[in-house]
């Protein structure tokens, strides 16, 4: 295999879960020259990785809502010319990526139809890989990819993983700290403001950052920092800053969301919190936990009006952190 075609395209997440099988095609292949596509925003997350020889960027984002048909013509044409490859491996599986691994080239290969959310997307493919839509993300990822390229990859390697991105040191001034990530795409997702001061005001001997990403996060973010005295407001972060934050802190507590998984693919302790979804979202080791709320969740039809996220107790997950980190 000389040189591989990657297509993710988005959210942050997904992207972060999906980098890992970089390292293992490099064990496996390691003169393959390894390419990825994405949308632009999530690019500086890839960009100048080692193991990554270029990261090509699109914006579809940018045409569904403008709805700008030269733009969408530029996109293909820029596709078109990223060059021949000997694979193309889908790893998102929707229609909207399918269509641009296949504008890449005809060596396409992805989920087959019954694996995948949009079946129709599996047309695009010149081979597929079978794996039930209801297994875990990670390991979705990884054998989409492990079966594209003749080779598998297992929990073992997962579990014994390298750091995902590559890393800078972060000047901390306080030591036992544990950032709190309180975004999430939906609101449904989100653990209370309210919830999150408890966690706070119960690990008294811990120092919080609150990582925000949007005005309205920096809002509730200020509101915990002032309604808990070991909690502080987070700088700004761009990705790449967000990358060396995250890889040298003690713990992150968070919603289901990019920040959350990025202390996984930096094997750093976490704790991702569900209440809509569940932790088929994360890849759990024993410093890498899901706290569930008490909903049954059909990730098949995922109610984004299930707010059940509220119902995890502070207690609980203050208990959970306590266990990590004196495990740590």
């Amino acid at each position: 295999m000389k040189k591989v075609l990657l297509v993710r395209l988005s959210a942050l997440g997904d992207i972060i879960n999906s980098a890992v099988v970089l390292q293992f095609i490099k064990k496996h292949h390691p003169n393959t020259q390894i390419e990825w596509v994405c949308e632009e925003v999530f690019a500086p997350l890839l960009q100048n990785h080692p193991l990554l020889h270029k990261v090509h960027t699109i914006n579809l984002k940018k045409f569904k809502k403008e709805k700008n048909f030269s733009l969408l013509v530029q996109t293909i044409k820029k596709v078109h010319s990223f060059g021949e490859y000997d694979k193309i491996i889908d790893m998102q599986g929707l229609i909207k990526s399918a269509l641009v691994a296949r504008i890449a080239g005809k060596n396409t290969h992805g989920f087959d139809k019954n694996s995948t959310r949009e079946s129709l997307a599996s047309l695009f493919y010149a081979t597929t890989s079978s794996i039930g839509y209801e297994q875990n993300i990670v390991r979705r990822n990884s054998f989409v990819v492990g079966d594209a390229l003749g080779f598998n990859i297992d929990d073992s390697m997962l579990l014994h993983k390298q750091k995902v991105f590559p890393s800078n040191p972060y000047n901390f001034k306080t030591s036992n700290n544990i950032a709190l990530v309180i975004g999430a795409s939906w609101e449904s997702k989100k653990y209370p403001k309210e919830h999150f001061i408890q966690v706070c005001q119960l690990l008294r001997e811990y120092n919080f950052y609150i990582i925000w990403g949007n005005d309205a996060e920096k809002e509730d973010a200020i509101f915990i920092a002032n309604n808990a005295k070991n909690a502080q407001v987070a700088p700004k972060l761009s990705l790449k800053e967000l990358v060396d934050f995250i890889s040298n802190i003690d713990l992150v507590i968070g919603n289901d969301t990019g920040p959350t998984h990025l202390a996984w693919a930096q094997n750093v302790a976490s704790i991702t919190l569900f209440g809509p979804t569940n932790e088929r979202m994360i890849y759990q080791t024993p410093k890498n936990i899901a706290l569930n709320s008490p909903s049954s969740v059909d990730i098949f039809h995922i109610n984004k009006n299930d707010f059940s996220i509220k119902e995890i107790q502070p207690q609980t997950i203050a208990n959970k952190a306590k266990e990590l980190l004196d495990g740590i």
